[in-house]
C-alpha cells in the first residue's frame, strides 16, 4: 500500500496512548486501532484535523506516501 499511516509513531513521540487520543478526538479506541494498523480505506478530514490538533502535528507527520518501486528495492 503506497500510503503509510504513522499514527503509532506520533503517539509514541507524544507519550500518549490510543485510549487517550480516542477520548480527546471523539472516536472509539477500536477506530484508532484500525487507523494505526492501516486497515482503513479513508479518513475524514475533520477526524484528521482533530488528530493533528491533539498531537500538535501536521497531516504529513501521520500520512506518508511510499512509491511502490521503493518497496521493491
Amino acid at each position: 500500500m503506497p500510503i503509510v499511516i504513522n499514527l503509532d509513531v506520533m503517539l509514541a513521540r507524544r507519550k500518549m496512548r490510543s485510549r487517550e487520543l480516542a477520548e480527546r478526538i471523539g472516536i472509539t479506541e477500536q477506530n484508532v486501532s484500525l487507523l494505526k494498523s492501516g486497515k482503513v480505506k479513508g479518513v475524514r478530514f475533520d477526524t484528521l484535523e482533530r488528530i493533528c490538533e491533539v498531537l500538535d502535528c501536521q497531516p504529513g507527520d501521520i500520512l506518508e506516501f511510499r512509491n511502490a518501486d521503493d518497496e521493491i528495492a
